[in-house]
């Protein structure tokens, strides 16, 4: 192929999680790996049509997608993936359907186009919310069928221990089911070639992804060549040991962090080589286990700051300096310099810069230390652009993976120094992009001296030595857990020699010097299932992110919906068993639950403006748990601003639930003409003159039903009582396409 670079979307930081989970599923250390650099292709030896597009598309989809015309579909630019290198194109259709949105996008691979992967919204979904028309069961069924019909997928399974995290979820979105199958040779899953399907509750295909590598020319180990299985399990064991680490979680929808102290196992042990018995590591395949590495600090002693504290005319200077391209093409442009707090809390100066070319633009930002002047975070933009207008090149064999690292020592000592006593050096082998020669380290922070887990500094450097990238994601933890009440490391192995299991797997190593072949390797799992940990204190298997999955109540009418809304993160119930769903709910806590329930927030998050937050009443103040539901409240005029503070703690009456939720629904100016609706309920008299209007519609909509002839607009609503309601109000929010979007 040939092709010309236009320009490319970068990244400027990684979110680094807290995340633990088991061998088979962690990499040593491949924090700060770059995402993916997407080339577009200005010109290809290979025209593709939209029309070609749109004919493969319908195929596939030969009567579901009969309401489009050619005209609904758009055709963005092709490109490229420089790992790969293969020719894609991207497919989006949209259009209204009814009053109601429909869109997707399907995505092309190969110079003669396949599809791999497409995704669609829907505009009817009634069907799909809770309670879905399809069960988990009816749907895996139907996603079966559509891999063995539509994606020729018979040699693919379904595989039943995947990773299927569920965040929060509003309560106007549609259920939705994912299965993963994987492909098989010799009756063998192999590791990078699977199909991800999902479907919604009302049995409607939504997506699909292929990730599958180009197999023609691909070669597979003889399986009935391997070791016998018990035998590499027993070998497993003997060399298992459990490190002591501490491990920070952090909640992204809250802000939140916890420390524990936890055991996971040996992280050096990856998986052995099931035709030889060899120990799989990051460098290839070794007949001994790799020694395990000693902490050693990156200082020994606190080294002084950079220097003492900066000002944003000075941080603006630095920048300049700092970013400054030599190209006559490229022109850097400082979009703007502002004091914030990031997202570990910490006051920075960040830099908000761009790229100038002729084909637009790209830009990131750089965050220095307010108080010391040092480098929090920062991308190297520079080399890229450079290679892309052919103005650089890349010494792929610069640099050895030693020489790499003393370069990153150098650069952390020199840019943000005072942090250094707090980490150690590498204690697993870099992540290397073996296509540029960059290496990516990760430093851990060391506390107590132990590691720990979600807490770090990134530094990648370019096979020319120079700085691609440094990220320091250091946290201010008040209280570590102290170690004296821990379970013993002994204790700690014996749970995790129970836990214990191999799994058989196709894999392709990058340094096994044979680009497609693919090795078979034991990989190890714990309790059959990723990101579990073992609790240092209490001795239990924990999972990172069962959440409240766990906790369910009961009730004789509400229980399905109570439930439900646990499992969707919308209510918060910390003990099942203590829980009253008949207690009255207060209004800062059905609040709560109903802006959850339509919109998604994410306190404490960090953004551009974050000083300037609005604050409407007096007792919400930006710190506060219900500052964001609160005030996107007030600003949809579901509760309205006429007092200094906002009643938390008081009950809601059936009457005022009614008024929040026909605000919602929009139909407030409806409600208002209270003269036009009769209630002809036998206490009707009870319900004030002002909102009759919103009760009736309440209740002609079936948000809150009279019983007995009798509204009860003064009875407090209960736990169970909102969680129906909640329920009925999403249906109606979706069936009216009504919804509470940014």
């Amino acid at each position: 192929m040939k092709f010309k670079k236009m320009g490319m979307m970068l990244t400027s930081s990684v979110l680094s999680f807290g995340m633990f989970s088991s061998i088979a599923n962690a990499s040593t250390t491949v924090y700060g790996q770059p995402e993916n650099t997407r080339i577009e292709v200005a010109a290809a030896d290979t025209v593709v049509t939209k029309e070609e597009l749109i004919k493969k598309f319908r195929d596939m989809f030969p009567k579901q997608f009969n309401f489009l015309t050619n005209s609904d579909f758009h055709v963005r630019s092709a490109y490229i993936y420089p790992e790969d290198e293969k020719l894609r194109h991207d497919l989006t259709f949209t259009k209204t359907v009814n009053g109601k949105q429909v869109y997707g996008n399907v995505g092309f691979v190969g110079e003669k186009p396949e599809i791999e992967y497409f995704s669609y919204q829907p505009a009817e979904v009634k069907d799909a919310l809770f309670p879905a028309k399809v069960s988990k069961e009816e749907a895996k069924k139907i996603a079966e069928g559509f891999m063995k019909e539509i994606l020729d997928g018979k040699d693919y399974q379904l595989e039943t221990n995947t990773f299927n995290y569920s965040p929060q979820q509003i309560l106007t979105e549609p259920i939705r089911y994912s299965f993963s199958f994987a492909r098989t040779v010799n009756q063998v899953s192999v590791a990078d070639q699977r199909i991800d399907v999902s479907v919604l509750g009302n049995g409607e295909i939504v997506g699909f992804h292929k990730m599958s590598p180009s197999v023609a020319s691909s070669t597979y180990e003889d399986v009935t060549q391997i070791k016998d299985m018990d035998e590499m399990l027993t070998k497993v064991k003997e060399n298992l040991s459990a490190d002591l680490n501490y491990q920070i979680n952090y909640d992204y929808q809250t802000n939140d962090r916890t420390v524990e102290l936890v055991y996971r196992p040996t992280a050096n042990i990856q998986g052995i080589e099931a035709a030889t018995g060899k120990w799989m590591t990051a460098n290839g395949y070794a007949a001994d286990l790799p020694s395990k590495m000693k902490i050693e600090k990156i200082a020994a002693s606190p080294l002084p700051a950079k220097q003492d504290g900066i000002s944003v005319d000075e941080a603006k200077k630095f920048a300049e300096h700092l970013l400054a391209i030599d190209s006559d093409k490229i022109k850097l442009t400082i979009e703007s310099v502002q004091e914030i707090e990031n997202y570990n809390g910490l006051p920075v100066i960040s830099v908000h810069y761009m790229y100038q070319y002729r084909n637009g633009g790209s830009g990131s930002n750089l965050e220095i230390n307010k108080k010391t002047g040092e480098i929090v975070n920062y991308h190297n933009m520079k080399d890229h652009l450079l290679s892309d207008f052919e103005e650089g090149t890349t010494n792929k064999d610069g640099l050895s993976q030693q020489e790499a690292l003393s370069k990153a020592v150098n650069y952390l000592k020199e840019w943000s120094p005072s942090y250094l006593h707090n980490y150690a050096m590498p204690i697993g082998e870099p992540y290397v992009d073996e296509r540029v020669g960059s290496y990516h380290f990760t430093f851990p922070r060391v506390v107590n001296g132990i590691i720990v887990h979600g807490d770090q500094i990134y530094v990648s450097i370019a096979a020319d030595g120079t700085l691609n990238s440094l990220n320091v994601d250091h946290q201010e933890v008040e209280n570590w857990p102290s170690v004296d009440d821990v379970i013993s490391g002994q204790e700690a192995k014996t749970l995790f020699e129970e836990a214990l299991n191999l799994k058989l797997t196709y894999m392709k190593h990058a340094k096994s010097g044979k680009e497609n072949h693919y090795d078979l390797v034991y990989l190890p799992i714990f309790n059959d299932e990723p990101f579990s940990y073992v609790n240092a204190r209490t001795g239990e298997w924990n999972n990172l992110f069962s959440g409240n999955d766990s906790v369910t109540v009961s009730h004789p009418w509400a229980e399905e919906e109570l439930n439900y809304l646990i499992a969707a993160k919308v209510l918060d119930v910390k003990d099942g068993k203590s829980f009253n769903p008949d207690a009255a709910i207060s209004k800062g806590e059905a609040l709560k639950v109903v802006m959850n329930s339509l919109s998604y927030f994410y306190r404490g998050g960090y953004y551009f403006g974050q000083e300037n937050m609005n604050q409407t009443f007096d007792n919400i103040d930006p710190k506060h748990p219900l500052y964001h539901q609160i005030e996107r409240a007030v600003e949809l005029g579901i509760i309205k601003a006429d007092g200094n503070n906002f009643n938390l703690d008081s009950p809601i009456t059936r009457e005022e639930l009614s008024v929040w939720m026909i605000r919602v629904l929009g139909l407030e100016q409806a409600a208002k003409n209270n003269s036009i609706f009769k209630l002809d309920f036998a206490d009707a008299q009870k319900v004030q003159s002002a909102n009759a209007g919103y009760v009736a519609l309440a209740n002609s909509l079936g948000l809150l039903k009279v019983e007995k002839n009798e509204f009860n607009p003064n009875r407090e609503v209960t736990y169970a009582e909102l969680a129906v309601s909640t329920i009925r109000l999403a249906h109606a929010i979706a069936e009216s396409g009504r919804g509470l979007r940014y």
